[in-house]
């Protein structure tokens, strides 16, 4: 298929897919003529690109967890080591983001109580 056609089936766009391969994330397609001939591969992969994305992965994560890649198949064994990190990272901040929550009510509820008190012992 054409690039075109690519780009509708993975939902992104000619820009898009051309950008990828420029920064090879993806590999670059066969050629037939002057024209880009893809496959339900990389149609694959440009969904999984998306999607990865949308979950806030940038770019350069991606970029640097498939680099040295070649082929048009995603190594998905990597993806899931991927994902795993994202998750950690994630989960770490929730847990900073509910420490920090917390601090807040606790000094809030100081406010209340017309004393100052910093829940931060550590400044």
């Amino acid at each position: 298929m054409y690039i075109g056609q690519a780009a509708q089936r993975s939902g992104t766009t000619v820009k898009s897919i051309r950008h990828y391969e420029s920064i090879g994330l993806l590999p670059a397609a066969r050629r037939q003529g002057k024209y880009r001939i893809y496959d339900q591969h990389s149609v694959d992969l440009l969904m999984f690109i998306k999607c990865a994305q949308q979950l806030g992965f940038r770019l350069k994560e991606l970029q640097s967890a498939f680099a040295g890649h070649q082929g048009p198949q995603l190594p998905w064994e990597r993806a899931h080591q991927v994902i795993a990190s994202k998750k950690r990272e994630i989960a770490e901040r929730i847990a900073a983001l509910s420490q920090q929550h917390a601090q807040l009510v606790e000094f809030e509820n100081s406010l209340e109580q017309s004393r100052l008190d910093c829940p931060l012992t550590s400044l």
